[in-house]
């Protein structure tokens, strides 16, 4: 063989060579990300995500890509969100922030494996058959939010027993079974706590939540409830600024809206562990394990927190009983 011919033979087998461990190499996983949310409100979740696919091994863009679909507050953006996810064969979707995405990613596909965050009851709510065996390609987080939000509204009326009405916030834009949940809880409570009435307040949008506590003072409210709701959650310290506009005490599900921005209370448990859990699940069924073997995991961590230095700004003095009983009291 000539020389020149040798080195076609090398030189063409070595580029097989290198085709072929290129199409060895396996591909790397991608997750859908889909969120009611918008990215700027929520970025803190998407690093408690992000850490908790770390603990499993996986490093966006190194180990693994993410999609993400934000519907930035419109909810019925979800359902067509959810179906391109599907269409680009993502290995797992991660949904967050409230049940319509998760119900809208259920909708959309039976074979890819879903991990839900949610506030609701999952098996109530038609997403799993049960919590310690999910069924199907769903598994996921579930704060049962509902179930501790009496709580909230005993909190709130120890700190001004003297009012006669409170007002519960809502987005219609959540799913009408939460909804009804939540309203129906308000109004069983009101007798028991000595209050004539529980308004109901409506904020579909970022742009609503300046005339929602207009209205509440209206209505003469001595405090507001806020349910669990991505917009909520998203636009904490807008509501803590308006809670102290207002000269009216406030108590959020979430302790974000008081650690970081400055709320009065909350009761409930940390989103950014939740969404560290979303993603913790997201990176064990990469590596294998099927969503109907994991359970549901219910964070069961609640803690009450109190911001004192609001509370002396709303002209509110903190019972040493209701301190006692905080986790957290900032001073």
């Amino acid at each position: 063989m000539h020389r020149r011919d040798f080195i076609k033979v090398v030189a063409g087998s070595a580029a097989a060579w290198a085709l072929a461990a290129r199409a060895q190499q396996p591909t790397m996983p991608t997750v859908g990300f889909l969120n009611a949310a918008s990215p700027a409100q929520f970025a803190h979740v998407v690093r408690a995500f992000r850490l908790g696919l770390n603990e499993t091994g996986y490093v966006e863009d190194q180990t693994v890509k993410i999609e993400y679909r934000w519907a930035d507050g419109q909810y019925d953006r979800l359902p067509a969100l959810a179906a391109d996810l599907v269409g680009r064969q993502v290995n797992v979707i991660a949904t967050g922030s409230n049940i319509i995405a998760a119900l809208a990613a259920k909708a959309a596909t039976a074979t890819i494996p879903i991990v839900f965050l949610t506030g609701g009851d999952p098996v109530r709510d038609g997403l799993v058959t049960s919590l310690n065996r999910p069924g199907g390609n769903l598994t996921g987080v579930t704060t049962l939010n509902v179930e501790i939000g009496p709580k909230r509204f005993e909190a709130l009326r120890e700190l001004r027993p003297t009012m006669n009405t409170m007002a519960l916030l809502i987005n219609p834009n959540n799913h009408p079974a939460i909804l009804e949940n939540y309203i129906r809880q308000a109004q069983e409570l009101a007798h028991p706590l000595g209050l004539q009435m529980i308004h109901v307040i409506e904020a579909r949008t970022e742009r609503d939540l300046d005339s929602a506590f207009s209205t509440a003072v209206e209505k003469g409210v001595g405090g507001v409830v806020i349910t669990p709701d991505a917009l909520f959650s998203g636009h904490g310290a807008q509501l803590a600024k308006l809670e102290l506009r207002h000269k009216l005490p406030t108590i959020s599900p979430y302790r974000e809206f008081v650690t970081t921005d400055g709320g009065l209370m909350s009761y409930g448990g940390s989103i950014v562990d939740q969404y560290r859990q979303v993603g913790v699940y997201v990176g064990r069924i990469l590596k294998g394990e099927e969503p109907a073997d994991l359970p549901v995991q219910q964070a069961t961590k609640v803690q009450l927190i109190i911001n004192l230095r609001t509370a002396r700004a709303l002209g509110i003095t903190v019972p040493q009983s209701v301190q006692s009983r905080a986790d957290e009291v900032i001073e």
